[in-house]
């Protein structure tokens, strides 16, 4: 308990006084240091509940479609493991064919909406961005935003078990705010890295991110949907070099880039 209470203290002390960069840092620390596992998958329920009974989220019922994806993430999850085993993952498929976007929340809670799948092109480009989100939550990107949005006491008392409600006050916060889905540049930059290498590792080509983030640019205006995804991922050519460059420097040279069985499953989404 003291050592918790110290630790506190000093984090507590770095947000305060840091520049930009020793806050992240300092909130990134914090995170780790007193958020578990346990917890994280404590608060990827309540969002869940939140997204469900506030939000109005819809599920897809095929359990063809879901399957599809919940295989295609499989290889992805089993890299993401390696680095966080700690995690359960979850796979859920929201059934809106109009919002091309996909997120992740504490706990290993993914969420694609069917936009995103009707948007590919190639698996590799669908599986690429699935395994970019996995990237936020190995980096437990979503747990420094909560920290950020919700303050140092509120997630000290959650640490401490002093809070019972905690858990489900956070997650409100965190729907209704939209932090879990807003990043820094560098945590974005981080999760393409992971997101590049758990596609690569999955046998997927891992430009299949970078071609995605190519079609969305040229599309962006001229499809609404789109927007979804860049309003929180805002791309530029930067983020691409700075990709391609990570790719070749650690010689990620898969190269499964077919359409696989994406266009049955986009026909049967389709038909819906």
């Amino acid at each position: 308990m003291q050592r918790i209470l110290t630790a506190v203290l000093g984090l507590s002390l770095a947000l305060t006084v840091g520049c930009t960069t020793q806050r992240v840092q300092a909130e990134k620390a914090l995170a780790k240091t007193f958020v578990s596992d346990e917890q994280e998958e404590e608060i990827g329920q309540q969002v869940k509940k939140e997204l469900e009974t506030k939000e109005g989220i819809k599920y897809v019922q095929d359990a063809a479609v879901v399957d599809y994806v919940r295989n295609l993430s499989s290889p992805i999850i089993r890299q993401a493991t390696k680095d966080r085993p700690g995690v359960q993952w979850k796979i859920n498929v929201i059934d809106d064919p109009k919002t091309v976007n996909a997120f992740a929340t504490p706990g290993g809670y993914l969420y694609v909406y069917t936009g995103l799948i009707l948007a590919s092109d190639t698996e590799a480009e669908l599986a690429g961005v699935m395994a970019h989100e996995a990237g936020h939550v190995v980096g437990r990107h979503s747990a420094r935003a909560m920290v950020n949005q919700m303050g140092i006491q509120t997630v000290s008392q959650l640490a401490l078990g002093q809070n019972p409600g905690a858990a489900a006050q956070i997650a409100a916060q965190l729907v209704g705010g939209g932090a879990m889905l807003a990043h820094s540049r560098s945590e974005e930059s981080e999760a393409d890295q992971y997101g590049a290498r758990y596609a690569n590792g999955a046998g997927y080509d891992p430009r299949g991110l970078i071609t995605f983030f190519e079609k969305l640019q040229k599309e962006q205006g001229s499809t609404p949907g789109v927007m979804k995804w860049l309003s929180t991922h805002p791309t530029n050519e930067k983020r691409i070099k700075d990709l391609q460059e990570y790719i070749r420097q650690n010689n990620l040279r898969s190269t499964n880039n077919s359409p696989g069985q994406l266009p049955a499953i986009k026909q049967k989404l389709g038909g819906r």
